[in-house]
């Protein structure tokens, strides 16, 4: 009688299957963005239920069921399957029909965060199908609202933690999320920290209705004209913020902290990869420019909301009101609650400066507080482990704190107790929120490898 295959063969010759159900996740319009859509991420949310039930996992879409093997280590992973818009798409397919080509799969949603989710389905599927018992008990968190900023989840795991032993996390020993990137393409990462962010709009108002710039060109204060003094003054073009008191809170690194980060497998072409080849770094040193993206706040201007469009010609109007977006991600010891004020009293100061006859109001639309996990905790040894065994050890992981925000991983973190992890899937050229964003077919097959590698270790 022939030998059963192993985890990793019976994932390679599925791969096919794997691809199909990723293409299935992809296919849902479920972002959480757009309220036209909710009820697409619903449908998305029962469709995952369906998923879960028929590997035999206990799901209840508000209060959630477990079964528990007390002789086993309980993990907590969360991830989401609702996704962003895909407005100017420039896949050769529609946005939510999976495109595969070669090692590429193409289509919004199949890098953040649908491939990994379906990762764990197919760890599931895996020891089902091979009769093999799960080395530790799961709970699943997945959510649908996290591109849309996540309301409400914060107060459900407060809630549930404050019922004790009869909540959905009581009994859970560590934390992974994997809603996550890799920091270059060649080398897999783990991550324990996160920068927060604070999200803001700046309106301003001038005349009742737009102008023309012929008739009425420097007779009125025009709040375009405002607007870009006001944003000049945020930021400098080497990055540096400059809002009084945000800089200043936080700490220089120390030699020892700057030589950790030249030890991490980056190089100036990684960046320039990213960059589609240009040259638009602010450093040549990749140790630089890795504390600009995990050890040091920033601050981006998203950009201005007015009436001009491209397909407008060449419109020559003064708009009456105009909004402009910008955020500020944010490290250890800066927190929403201590920029908001920084913020919004020194472009208030900056604006009666100008002395304009228009108004401005600034708003703060939302955010989270930075994250940093202990990294020599045995939940991330395992990981190491996992890594080392299925990406081989040359390929051992960076470990990198993630220049983007995932506020949840704080709330675990505070409100459990427990050591929280993100491992990755894909890689730092996926382009996710992009308007091409992909998955490659070997990160999706060797990361559920992973993913099971991790729960043995």
């Amino acid at each position: 009688m022939a030998a059963p295959p192993s985890f990793n063969e019976y994932v390679g010759n599925n791969s096919a299957a794997f691809i199909d159900r990723l293409k299935t996740a992809v296919a849902y319009k479920s972002v959480s963005g757009d309220p036209t859509l909710r009820p697409i991420v619903i449908e998305t949310g029962r469709w995952l239920k369906t998923q879960l039930e028929n590997l035999g996992v206990t799901v209840n879409l508000h209060d959630l069921g477990r079964q528990q093997d007390t002789s086993k280590k309980t993990v907590l992973v969360y991830g989401h399957y609702d996704v962003m818009p895909a407005t100017g798409w420039k896949g050769s397919s529609d946005p939510f029909i999976l495109d595969v080509r070669d090692d590429e799969m193409y289509g919004r949603g199949s890098t953040d965060d649908k491939g990994p989710v379906m990762g764990w389905l197919n760890v599931l599927e895996a020891h089902q199908n091979l009769e093999l018992p799960l080395p530790v008990n799961i709970r699943f968190l997945f959510e649908g609202m996290e591109e849309a900023g996540s309301p409400g989840l914060d107060k459900f795991i407060v809630d549930e933690v404050q019922r004790g032993a009869t909540g959905f996390f009581h009994g859970v020993d560590c934390v992974c999320i994997t809603d996550n990137y890799w920091l270059t393409t060649r080398r897999p990462v783990l991550t324990y920290g996160v920068r927060g962010i604070t999200y803001f709009t700046m309106d301003i108002t001038g005349a009742k209705d737009d102008m023309h710039s012929g008739l009425y060109g420097r007779m009125i204060h025009e709040p375009m004209t405002d607007m870009v003094k006001l944003l000049s003054k945020l930021v400098e073009t080497t990055g540096v913020i400059t809002v009084p008191g945000v800089e200043d809170q936080v700490p220089p690194p120390t030699e020892e902290e700057r030589e950790s980060y030249r030890l991490l497998d980056y190089r100036l072409s990684d960046l320039r990869n990213d960059t589609g080849g240009r040259k638009v770094e602010l450093s040549e040193e990749p140790a630089d420019l890795l504390m600009g993206r995990m050890r040091f706040p920033s601050l981006s201007i998203h950009g201005i909301r007015g009436t001009f469009d491209t397909n407008d010609g060449l419109k020559t109007i003064i708009p009456a009101n105009i909004s402009a977006r910008f955020s500020l991600r944010l490290v250890e010891p800066l927190t929403p609650d201590n920029v908001i004020p920084l913020v919004t009293t020194f472009l208030r100061a900056e604006f009666e400066k100008l002395n304009s006859k228009n108004q401005m109001k600034v708003n703060y639309e939302g955010g989270g507080l930075p994250w940093v996990g202990n990294r020599n905790h045995w939940n991330y040894q395992a990981a190491d482990a996992a890594t080392k065994t299925i990406w081989g050890s040359s390929l051992y992981p960076n470990y990198v704190r993630e220049g983007g925000s995932i506020p949840v991983a704080l709330t675990f973190s505070e409100q459990l107790g427990k050591n929280v992890l993100l491992l990755p899937m894909g890689q730092s050229d996926d382009g996710a929120h992009s308007a091409l964003e992909k998955l490659n077919v070997s990160n999706y097959i060797k990361g559920t490898t992973v993913f099971v590698r991790w729960f043995r270790e």
